[in-house]
């Protein structure tokens, strides 16, 4: 089958009859069998993608299909899709099947989207490599021996390596973004509040976000345009309206203003290679008539530790449900109620997990609330408030979506803290709730992907996306 650069062609083929959603189901298919070595997939549903790939066949010729018709989906195992697995990757959630549908599942679904498997992620989400996984590491398709980043690992491995056309991911800190720049492909996440969180295992409720994963900016723009908006099941959700976002990307170009961080905040950890694409892209948008300027962000050391103790407060919170009692992994070495409990969580829970459960139980005790939960969250409004500065001013801010290229598996295991600071310039979007999108730009000097990342306001997905293809189109 011959590569498609959008949805768009694969529609037309559809609509011409030269392509059958029966052929697309089975392409991928057959790249999920021939990489199954990646471990990008924990479950594939074959036969029920074959079947559904049928009905939706059919409403192309009756002429009632829905505008996603022929989208080959897969979703990160954090995702709640009605009567399949779903265990985040986590031996705590051992034979839990799903009771119902994701706001964001249903939707695709409604629009006759195909889903075609879950895919492997970081324990609950938690992980910057996709290491974390009960079910093992993920590969880089590029390289094998490199981490394909995570959270969302398995998801961006699964557009990369062309097993589906989208994949829909999480962002708490960079879990869409950083993988998406260690793959080479796009990944969005949108402004907090854009896209239900309703069927979305909780990691950290006030960051978590439903990112999506593409090859192309346009196909991304869809999805969104399909699964935002208001929503009763999520009172958090927003009522802003949904914009037409695919004709929007494809809309004249306009001239921006926009901000990167200064040498300064720039030096450091920062790959040769990735400092060199940023400062040729600067070039660049200069050259075709946008105004780009350095810019100090603000509380930028602030970034991590803020995000890293307010994360683990709501992780300690959200992960207290898993217990044993009422579904999931329950240890038979327990004697009595109690340590039923402690056995359940210390046998379920990965190292990284109990890590972060323990260090947010730690922050939210008595003895040192005010002294860090407290004191993060107005650090948090601080950052948020200095944000919304530069954007009264710029249109975006554009910096690297990670420090390096994608690493070694396994050379940050022993340290958490070098494995954390891989985070060091995703966390800014989810602190701040703003949206944010990485985009390849190059590649190293080792052909493995650079990625750059777009930061707009709030509810600037219109301008982000757009933006965002013309900077893939100067690169």
């Amino acid at each position: 089958m011959r590569l498609f650069a959008t949805f768009r062609d694969i529609q037309h083929d559809l609509q011409k009859g030269t392509l059958s959603c029966i052929d697309l189901v089975q392409h991928h298919l057959t790249n999920i069998k021939d990489k199954a070595h990646l471990n990008a997939f924990l479950s594939v549903y074959e036969d029920e993608a074959l079947a559904r790939a049928a009905e939706v066949d059919h409403k192309i010729k009756q002429g009632n299909a829905g505008k996603l018709a022929g989208l080959v989906v897969a979703l990160k195992d954090v995702l709640s899709h009605a009567q399949h697995p779903l265990q985040a990757s986590s031996k705590i959630l051992d034979g839990f099947i799903a009771q119902y549908n994701a706001t964001a599942v249903q939707r695709l679904l409604d629009e006759d989207a195909i889903i075609i498997g879950r895919n492997n992620c970081d324990e609950f989400a938690m992980g910057s490599s996709n290491e974390n996984s009960a079910f093992g590491p993920v590969l880089n398709d590029i390289d094998n021996t490199r981490v394909p980043g995570g959270s969302s690992g398995g998801s961006a491995v699964a557009v990369q390596a062309d097993m589906c056309r989208i994949s829909l991911g999480s962002d708490t800190g960079g879990s869409v973004r950083q993988p998406a720049a260690f793959c080479g492909i796009v990944g969005l996440k949108p402004t907090y509040s854009r896209i239900s969180r309703y069927g979305l295992a909780a990691y950290a409720s006030s960051f978590d976000c439903i990112g999506i994963f593409g090859t192309c900016v346009e196909d991304v723009a869809l999805v969104l345009e399909v699964i935002a908006g208001p929503d009763e099941n999520d009172s958090t959700v927003s009522h802003t309206p949904v914009p037409a976002y695919t004709s929007t990307v494809s809309s004249p170009e306009k001239k921006y203003r926009i901000a990167y961080l200064s040498e300064s905040q720039l030096a450091g950890g920062l790959q040769p290679e990735i400092k060199n694409a940023l400062t040729d892209t600067i070039n660049k948008l200069r050259s075709t008539g946008h105004e780009v300027e350095a810019v100090e962000l603000p509380l930028i050391d602030f970034f991590l530790p803020t995000y890293y103790i307010l994360a683990t407060a709501e992780a300690s919170s959200n992960l207290s449900r898993y217990d044993g009692v009422r579904y999931g992994y329950r240890s038979t070495n327990g004697t009595d109620l109690h340590s039923m409990y402690k056995k359940t969580r210390s046998e379920g829970f990965s190292k990284e997990v109990q890590r972060r459960i323990l260090l947010g139980t730690f922050v939210l005790s008595s003895s040192y609330y005010d002294a860090y939960y407290s004191r993060a969250q107005k650090v948090r409004r601080i950052i948020r408030n200095k944000t919304k500065e530069i954007f009264a001013r710029y249109d975006f801010i554009l910096m690297p979506a990670s420090p390096t290229t994608a690493f070694k598996i396994g050379e940050h295991l022993a340290d958490p803290i070098e494995m954390y600071l891989a985070d060091l310039f995703s966390v800014h979007a989810n602190v701040a709730g703003v949206p944010g999108i990485s985009i390849p730009c190059g590649t190293d000097d080792q052909g493995l992907p650079i990625g750059l990342q777009l930061i707009a306001d709030d509810f600037e997905e219109e301008k982000l996306l757009t933006a965002a293809r013309m900077v893939m189109n100067l690169n």
